[in-house]
């Protein structure tokens, strides 16, 4: 069934019906969601549509599953230089023109990747205008989850998250001070093991991926270029924090690139190091972040566990807190008792032997080896 939803498909871009190109693609993969080469020529449709986000993604996963599918990475870089994203671009054809040297069409492009930097190079000075101050700060836009059928937007959509009824999956927030963004994704209990961020040179890309789940994929143009091998992620127990190192000492007025006109406020970095908070862009009054801080951090030590978590996390916070002589009271009790007795007096404890106390109804029996 794949393989005729494919040839569909192909039929339909030969006719230059990419739409339902597109659609027809996103079915086979559906039914094979491991084919690279449906991912592939998925992404060349998209391009044929102007979704080039869409196509990154697209190709990123086909490379994926198969790196070395030559066609994938000619799809990444065509999309990523529509994005003018020049250096990630070029880099992805370098690595598929050694996968097909007799392919012209990766040494044109390299070259134009080559012209697009220097261009860039040369009028970078031009980009920063500390003179000028925007009229209005634009709030964060907010992403909507991304997943594999990827919705067909109008091209002059100014946002596309306001045509989707739906909330996204997690939240999202972020600030900015001198020399990085720091993005928060709120999302709470995540295995580590689950979650992608992958970085371009204005791009960034999140994926979590839990099985039994939906797929969030977030992956935003961003307002400025980053430097990508400078950008880092932690994965914590209630969010997952995400620092992009600006290429430029501009204030970013929104997350993602818009194509409206605001002029970046170039940020005046002073010699000496000073102790300031950063402010969000977002904040309309005065936030004490000192005071916000120290009430998450107090909410997250209030949680409530139940059954043996919740029994645990108390052992765990006594122990914690407690002298030498609790710690090793805790420690002799436990042990000696095989686990059915913890005392926190040494007192009591330190000179003899702990006996096992089994709970009522139970009988405590001792194995041998």
């Amino acid at each position: 069934m794949a393989t005729a939803l494919e040839k569909r498909a192909k039929e339909a871009f030969v006719d230059d019906n990419f739409d339902l190109a597109v659609d027809l693609y996103t079915q086979a993969l559906d039914m094979d969601p491991t084919n690279a080469d449906l991912y592939a020529d998925h992404a060349q449709a998209n391009i044929k549509l102007d979704n080039f986000t869409e196509a990154v993604a697209d190709a990123n996963k086909a490379i994926e599953l198969d790196p070395s599918i030559a066609k994938a990475y000619l799809r990444k870089g065509t999309a990523c230089i529509k994005l003018e994203e020049y250096q990630t671009a070029k880099t992805a054809l370098e690595a598929g023109a050694l996968l097909a040297p007799g392919d012209s069409r990766f040494t044109q492009l390299i070259k134009e990747c080559d012209e697009r930097i220097v261009e860039e190079t040369i009028n970078l000075p031009k980009k920063v205008m500390p003179d000028a101050l925007p009229s209005t700060m634009s709030p964060p836009s907010n992403i909507c989850t991304e997943i594999r059928k990827f919705p067909q937007f109008p091209k002059d959509s100014p946002c596309q998250s306001e045509l989707i009824p739906n909330k996204p999956k997690y939240r999202h927030d972020y600030y900015n001070s001198s020399t990085e963004v720091v993005l928060t994704i709120f999302a709470k209990g995540i295995p580590a093991n689950n979650v992608s961020v992958d970085f371009g040179e204005q791009m960034l890309s999140v994926l979590i991926d839990i099985p039994g789940e939906e797929t969030y994929h977030f992956q935003p143009r961003l307002f400025g270029k980053i430097i990508p091998e400078k950008c880092r992620y932690a994965v914590m127990s209630s969010k997952i924090e995400i620092r992009l190192s600006k290429a430029e000492p501009i204030t970013w007025m929104s997350l993602e690139f818009s194509d409206r006109r605001t002029v970046p406020q170039k940020i005046n970095t002073p010699s000496a190091p000073i102790s300031k908070r950063p402010s969000y862009p977002s904040s309309k009054a005065k936030v004490d972040w000192d005071k916000l801080e120290a009430l998450v951090k107090r909410e997250e030590k209030e949680e409530k566990l139940d059954g043996d978590a919740a029994l645990n996390k108390l052992f765990q916070d006594i122990y914690q807190d407690a002298d030498e002589d609790v710690r090793r009271a805790m420690n002799k009790s436990f042990i000696e008792s095989h686990g059915t007795v913890l005392s926190t007096n040494w007192k009591d404890v330190g000179s003899k032997k702990v006996e096992g106390s089994p709970p009522e109804g139970l009988e405590l029996k001792k194995w041998e080896y």
